[in-house]
């Protein structure tokens, strides 16, 4: 069984981490992006994933190199030389995907509970051309809604409705068979906008409802909301994996060359990555500090991500959603509000709201 990871282009929206590491190798929950989405996959059997990239493909390669080994299988790149939208590149990854099998299709931004055992197993009782994961929102209005029957069958799609009719969207992950490939062309299209509509119109295409929670970690909000989510489902299915004992507040991970001081408080939501270090007395909630990471003492952190070997002097606060890229400095008592800074830049004194360090 085979998959395509919709890697994309320049990671644009989760800047300044992007500028030093491609998006899919960003560290989520210690562990890269891309690196939980090719796990299981290999759980329920897949053995080749393509990597659709338009940016920097020898930065993956070189580290999925080794995850090729480690897990057993074969990781390959298809390289888009122009943007060709979501359903481009499945028809430019044909000659690696198509087999006469179904495949999975993912969005490489998507965090959830991955339940592709369930898609191969609803694909096969509905004989479905297609099976789209659908996830439930509070607010629909913001996205294009999926009506469908009570067995699946899709009937249509409702972009951005004014009036309430159904609380699911398209999840970004698909179980498509091999008669998806006759219907794109090579150029830039929509496989939401141009391809699905008229497979649901011809009965081919079914929703299954993702149980559990769904996160699009692109941007730093919802980077960060969506470790809330992956935290919480850690609570739940895994919980030896999450730190406890004193200075430890909720859902906590923390990886075990990490080291937090006594007096230091730490937690719920915090991811701490290899080789940090949080010194006597500070504060760290809802945020990640990522390998490297150096809070000085008494300094605050919250709402906020601190880059690889980042360092925050001491009574200094990080705050509301700030991200810090690749070696920042931030001296003693400097607040940072709401802001982001460049790799490799130092912050003296202390930054108005929103304000980008260049």
């Amino acid at each position: 069984m085979k998959a395509l990871i919709l890697v994309g282009g320049y990671g644009t929206r989760l800047r300044p981490l992007t500028l030093s590491c491609p998006k899919p190798l960003v560290d989520f929950c210690n562990k890269p992006m891309i690196l939980h989405q090719i796990e299981a996959l290999v759980a329920v059997g897949v053995t080749e994933v393509v990597l659709a990239v338009n940016y920097q493909p020898e930065k993956m390669m070189a580290f999925l190199e080794k995850q090729e080994k480690e897990l057993g299988i074969k990781i390959t790149t298809s390289q888009e030389f122009e943007p060709l939208g979501t359903a481009g590149p499945i028809k430019l990854a044909e000659k690696y995907l198509n087999d006469s099998e179904p495949f999975f299709v993912l969005n490489s931004d998507v965090s959830c509970d991955y339940p592709f055992e369930k898609m191969i197993e609803f694909q096969k009782e509905t004989g479905a051309g297609g099976v789209l994961l659908a996830t439930p929102v509070d607010d629909p209005s913001k996205f294009g809604v999926i009506l469908y029957d009570d067995h699946g069958k899709i009937e249509s799609f409702v972009e951005k409705p004014k009036e309430f009719i159904s609380r699911f969207i398209n999840a970004g992950i698909y179980y498509l068979t091999p008669g998806v490939f006759d219907r794109i062309e090579l150029r830039p299209t929509s496989i939401e906008k141009e391809v699905f509509p008229q497979m649901a119109s011809e009965g081919l295409l079914y929703a299954m409802e993702l149980k559990g929670f769904w996160a699009d970690v692109g941007q730093p909000k919802d980077y960060l909301a969506g470790q809330t989510m992956r935290l919480a489902a850690f609570e739940v299915n895994n919980r030896e994996m999450l730190a406890h004992g004193p200075g430890i507040e909720g859902n906590v991970l923390v990886h075990a060359k990490a080291i937090i001081k006594s007096g230091a408080v730490v937690g719920p939501d915090v991811v701490v990555g290899e080789g940090c270090v949080i010194e006597e007395g500070a504060r760290v909630k809802s945020a990640t500090l990522l390998k490297g990471a150096h809070v000085g003492a008494h300094a605050y952190v919250n709402k906020s991500i601190v880059g690889w070997a980042s360092r925050i002097g001491k009574w200094a606060r990080v705050d509301n959603h700030s991200v810090l890229g690749e070696d920042v400095s931030v001296a003693d008592e400097v607040l940072v509000n709401e802001s982001i800074v460049l790799p490799h830049k130092g912050v003296k004194s202390n930054l108005a709201t929103k304000t980008i360090v260049l």
